[in-house]
């Protein structure tokens, strides 16, 4: 995701650091006032950030034409003081991750909607899963191949999990839920971002999504 003004000559980390404080929550003047910390010449006005936002929304986080299959998973994660499901598809070949949803129960009619998705964005493809009985059924109803993941599928998924799964609780431990009967849209937001930034250290990195501006921006 390179979003840049030539004019000014933003970096992209500082680009990317505004939107990830401004979906942490931060107003867009409080987030214009945190770039101070990037001692350059250049103030950025919340107008600026405004723009950056608006650039953000536009561009595609899930750009993968060529699938060969859906690798599928669910894990737990919390938020406040309640726990959701957040189901988590990725290509297998690259690693990127094709979509995810968050969910507060984990069933046939939600494995199913959340393959439904796919399916409208990517064609229908084989789905590997770990096995479980809602993805057999969900797979059943759309007209899809189902298969349990081989050891390097297993191996591909669990490493995507676990990372997401610890951004996210470090996510929640600085910035804690506190509303009651959340929408979790503040959530949904933050996680498309760290989507976005993901694929995009995918692509061009050859795999190697620990790249040094994704970790000065999340750590």
């Amino acid at each position: 995701m390179k979003i840049r003004f030539e004019r000014n000559r933003t970096s992209t980390v500082i680009v990317m650091y505004s939107l990830y404080l401004y979906f942490l929550g931060l107003s867009l003047r409080n987030t214009s006032k945190a770039l101070v910390i990037f001692r350059d010449e250049n103030k950025r006005s919340y107008v600026s950030v405004w723009n950056w936002i608006q650039r953000f929304g536009s561009c595609q986080i899930y750009k993968r034409k060529r699938v060969s299959a859906f690798i599928i998973d669910e894990i737990v994660i919390q938020i406040g003081n309640q726990h959701f499901w957040l189901w988590i598809c990725i290509e297998p070949i690259h690693s990127s991750v094709l979509g995810i949803y968050i969910s507060e129960e984990r069933n046939m009619l939600i494995a199913e909607k959340f393959i439904r998705s796919l399916v409208s964005k990517y064609g229908k493809h084989t789905v590997y899963t770990d096995g479980g009985t809602w993805y057999d059924e969900a797979c059943e109803v759309i007209g899809l191949k189902h298969y349990l993941h081989s050891s390097i599928e297993k191996s591909l998924m669990e490493r995507v999990n676990q990372y997401f799964k610890d951004r996210i609780e470090s996510f929640d431990d600085y910035y804690p839920c506190v509303q009651i009967e959340c929408n979790l849209l503040h959530v949904h937001n933050w996680i498309q971002f760290f989507v976005s930034m993901y694929n995009d250290t995918i692509a061009n990195n050859n795999n190697n999504f620990e790249l040094e501006e994704v970790n000065i921006i999340l750590n």
